[in-house]
């Protein structure tokens, strides 16, 4: 068992198992600018993917911090995916100790960010600064977005500026094609926080914090997740009509059915208990995810060859 305060303890509090979504979403980005033709830069490919994922293990950390105790209570919680990493909860990590690392790995993305955007990309600083508001206003107060019914929309925002922000660094300038490509991922990404938000409802209501599901409930939020990944998808399918991606770019289609099954599992057990019966979509939902980016970044790549 890994000591208190161990390496290993801290890295489990920035809940990795939701950051490979990061990895894939600057796949997308730099894939939309090597599929332009843009020569690939691998040391502004690193730092880029470096300062992402520092600034979502940072917004992990910070989370857990003002969640602490509507986590406390969430008694229907599926680990590893919902009710946050637990360290606070189970005493291996202190409260303010999180919150201080978490704030300092937001900083140390922010430094990366900085320093590409002083390497001819002052674009960047436009971009860092949003990121790094929406990632402390989602889960801080006095904002605290996700628990205003927004929480889905600041994520979506977020992972869309991880792909516009890594193409940009390779590229250099504005582009629409990250946006294209972007949009969809965006939207799944969005999808992992509505579907995990069906097992902590209870808790999430009983502390106060109003997220889509308390708010529409569990069928109405069932409801929502479909129109989610359906917008998702034809938002891929609308750019490939518009000529903003290649028609390869439809390979991204391939997570489709991997959203409708989850959507399904959705509707057929959102209310019903244990919640372990949402288990099979909360994990689907993230396989889309990851389908979605991976298949796109490999056909805009390809066709480029």
């Amino acid at each position: 068992m890994a000591a208190r305060g161990s390496p290993a303890i801290w890295f489990a509090a920035t809940r990795p198992q939701f950051l490979s979504v990061t990895v894939v979403a600057v796949l997308v980005g730099l894939a939309s600018a090597v599929g332009d033709g843009v020569p690939l830069h691998p040391g502004i490919a690193v730092l880029a993917l470096a300062g992402a994922v520092l600034v979502h293990a940072g917004a992990n950390l910070v989370n857990d911090f003002h969640d602490r105790d509507a986590d406390a209570g969430n008694d229907e919680r599926l680990p590893p995916f919902t009710g946050g990493s637990r360290m606070i909860q189970d005493g291996l990590l202190g409260a303010h100790a999180v919150a201080a690392f978490g704030h300092a790995l937001l900083a140390l993305g922010a430094l990366l960010g900085a320093g590409l955007a002083l390497a001819g990309r002052p674009q960047l600083w436009a971009l860092g600064a949003l990121g790094l508001a929406l990632a402390i206003a989602y889960s801080a107060p006095p904002l605290r977005l996700s628990a205003r019914g927004l929480g889905e929309p600041v994520i979506a925002a977020a992972w869309l500026l991880v792909a516009i922000g890594s193409d940009l660094a390779q590229r250099g300038g504005w582009s629409g094609v990250p946006v294209a490509a972007g949009a969809p991922m965006a939207m799944l990404v969005a999808a992992i926080l509505l579907a995990n938000g069906f097992p902590d409802r209870a808790a999430d209501a009983a502390a106060g914090k109003r997220t889509l599901v308390v708010l529409l409930g569990p069928r109405g939020a069932a409801r929502a997740y479909l129109l989610l990944v359906a917008a998702a998808h034809l938002a891929l399918i609308a750019a490939v009509i518009a000529g903003a991606l290649p028609r390869a770019a439809l390979a991204g289609l391939a997570a489709a059915p991997v959203s409708l099954f989850a959507a399904r599992q959705l509707a057929l057990n959102a209310g019903c208990t244990p919640t372990s019966r949402l288990l099979p979509a909360i994990r689907a939902t993230i396989v889309a995810a990851h389908v979605y980016g991976l298949s796109l970044a490999a056909a805009l790549l390809l066709a480029r060859g």
